[in-house]
């Protein structure tokens, strides 16, 4: 670890639980790297994640941080934005916190345009737990409770956000880490909801069963299958078929919620 980035881990907490081979650790490395690069102050910074695998990641980070409830990271740091819009606000989310049991304040969050960093860990199951079907496992993939294969569609959760609203959206991998670094740093500097889905992998409850488990192979798919969206251009509908848009994929203005919540109130205060 480089010196200029131990302040922000709580070294006595080290060193982590993730298995062996998870990503985890990369994208909470990039999102230090981010947060340091940008020249963010630490405790001006609140970091709120909910319950698996990508939410232990708020117990080693020292910032202001809050380990929540399964599914309502977004709801406990929409209050915390709203009562102090002050803050730097991240959400780190797994598969069940962003499109399961909390897909209902993912919608809204985007909706509301309020400006919250919502980071997504895509390890395509829920590991934490046993491995079972998440809403982001590919169709076909096993799972303990899919062993013959996951018969439903996998939520694009890149496309449920910028249906919803969320005015930055964005893809980035556990290998292409400098390209995930880069796109956590314009999700920060972006005024409004903005989502960020990391894909990772999870060699023993992904890997085990959908083969392969070798971490270094299911990097390496990472590399092969992830499309830079500056380059989608020159692949035919046939090639990308099977691959995912890696980049930028949505970025727009639009009011953010605080503001208007604060023009609201000074409205109201105006009239009294």
């Amino acid at each position: 670890m480089k010196p200029e980035l131990r302040q922000y881990f709580r070294l006595n907490r080290l060193p982590h639980i993730w298995c062996p081979g998870c990503g985890n650790g990369i994208v909470v490395g990039a999102l230090v790297r981010a947060i340091h690069d940008q020249g963010l102050n630490q405790d001006e910074v609140v970091i709120v994640s909910g319950i698996g695998c990508s939410s232990r990641a708020s117990g080693y980070l020292d910032f202001n941080t809050v380990h929540t409830v399964h599914g309502r990271a977004l709801a406990f740091a929409t209050g915390i934005k709203l009562a102090n819009p002050k803050l730097t606000v991240f959400v780190l989310m797994g598969d069940g916190d962003a499109a399961a049991i909390g897909g209902n304040h993912l919608i809204h969050a985007a909706r509301r345009n309020i400006d919250l960093k919502a980071i997504v860990f895509n390890n395509s199951i829920y590991g934490m737990t046993g491995g079972q079907v998440s809403p982001l496992t590919p169709q076909g993939k096993r799972a303990t409770t899919a062993p013959y294969g996951v018969v439903a569609n996998a939520f694009d959760l890149t496309e449920l956000a910028k249906g919803a609203g969320a005015t930055f959206v964005a893809r980035g991998t556990a290998y292409h880490v400098v390209q995930l670094t880069d796109l956590l740093k314009q999700g920060i500097r972006h005024k409004g909801f903005s989502l960020v889905e990391a894909v990772t992998q999870c060699p023993v409850a992904y890997g085990r069963q959908n083969k392969p488990a070798d971490p270094d192979k299911m990097l390496r798919w990472q590399k092969e299958n992830a499309v830079n969206i500056r380059n989608r251009h020159k692949y035919s509908q046939e090639e990308l078929e099977g691959k995912f848009l890696t980049g930028v994929l949505c970025k727009k203005d639009a009011t953010e919620f605080t503001e208007g919540y604060q023009h609201l109130r000074d409205l109201l205060d105006s009239h009294e």
